[in-house]
């Protein structure tokens, strides 16, 4: 699948994180969630795919899981597969560290919203 990348930061820092290491961003005009696990980044849908509760209102588990804050559904952050069964996927998004900042790959925007 093709991807764009996008400079979404100079340093984690400047990211507004939650006690549970997770934050919101807007990137080309599409709300992220951003983890923080083991020293790296994952990106993520913001919305839970079941019910559509703030992913960035949860936490990350020991396991490397962001859960849901609405029906702890948990997501692996390495690759959006539903851990705890129930069946969705949240789309994840890779991010890279350059020498002039942080990028995250997104797939081109499509004319079509359900595309």
């Amino acid at each position: 699948m093709t991807v764009e990348w996008h400079k979404f930061m100079m340093h984690p820092n400047e990211l507004n994180w939650t006690d549970q290491h997770l934050a919101a961003v807007e990137v080309d005009g599409r709300k992220l969630g951003i983890a923080r696990w083991q020293d790296q980044l994952y990106g993520f849908q913001q919305k839970c795919p079941h019910a559509s509760a703030d992913m960035v209102s949860g936490y990350v588990d020991a396991m490397g899981n962001v859960v849901c804050p609405l029906h702890r559904y948990k997501f692996c952050l390495k690759n959006g597969r539903n851990v705890s069964g129930e069946g969705y996927y949240l789309r994840t998004y890779a991010i890279e560290e350059r020498e002039d900042g942080w990028y995250i790959g997104l797939p081109p925007k499509s004319m079509f919203k359900w595309i």
